[in-house]
């Protein structure tokens, strides 16, 4: 039987090894295509594949069987689960690989995009731009249920070389760093409670002011220029945040 195969990953030696792997993997599962075979390689193979150890690779495999998304069975392999989907809560370690993790798996329209104004609360963030290019999706689980929507503001040379289609399939952050080949040096998370407005409620089919969980991202290049800004708002009776320090 043919083996699914995983995207590679530049580890971060700042972060647990175990955790990359395991989000690394887990993207490429939730970014699976359907005729993709489900059958993992060998915790052999794959700790080749990542360059880490076994036991690394078998607490990154513990992982996303503890979530669901894989089933290990003794003499026959490891499998993707069928329907495998993400689940709450969402834990944040800090590499780009978890964040791409963190969004992969849903099933995004874009809704629109486009030309447009700098908008007043994000002007510090473009100094010197009149213009940006914004784009709005909505996400919704297997059911189809809308889980969360988001907006972001790029570059216009950035989001010249965005290929719209590409974001039906993969998060913001995977596009630019790895379809566009933006060197994301860092990405500044802001995380508050609101309640829905008129849109967010419309969209996400909640009444008005419902508990709402506001995701601000700010993505820097290597030269240190705001590249992108993500608003994300997401259904507060679907998701919840947990962020794990690691001691040194």
């Amino acid at each position: 039987m043919t083996a699914f195969a995983p995207d590679s990953l530049v580890l971060n030696r700042k972060l647990p090894l175990w955790y990359q792997v395991s989000q690394s993997l887990r993207a490429s599962i939730l970014g699976r295509r359907p005729h993709d075979p489900l059958r993992l390689p060998t915790e052999e193979q794959l700790a080749g594949h990542y360059g880490v150890s076994v036991l690394t690779m078998r607490q990154a495999l513990k992982e996303l069987e503890t979530e669901g998304l894989i089933s290990r069975h003794r003499r026959r392999g490891t499998f993707i689960a069928p329907g495998a989907r993400p689940s709450a809560p969402r834990r944040l370690l800090g590499s780009i690989d978890a964040i791409v993790a963190q969004q992969s798996g849903e099933l995004t329209t874009v809704l629109s995009h486009g030309p447009m104004a700098v908008p007043g609360e994000l002007a510090e963030h473009f100094p010197g731009l009149d213009e940006v290019v914004g784009y709005t999706r909505l996400r919704c689980d297997e059911s189809g249920e809308p889980t969360n929507w988001a907006e972001n503001a790029l570059r216009p040379e950035i989001a010249a070389a965005v290929d719209v289609a590409d974001l039906e399939r993969w998060p913001m952050t995977k596009v630019l760093r790895d379809g566009v080949g933006v060197r994301i040096s860092r990405i500044t998370d802001t995380v508050q409670a609101t309640l829905a407005d008129p849109a967010t409620a419309g969209l996400l089919k909640v009444p008005l002011l419902s508990p709402i969980l506001h995701y601000t991202g700010v993505t820097y290049d290597e030269r240190g220029r705001v590249v992108d800004v993500a608003r994300i708002r997401y259904r507060g009776d679907r998701f919840s945040f947990s962020v794990t320090v690691e001691a040194p």
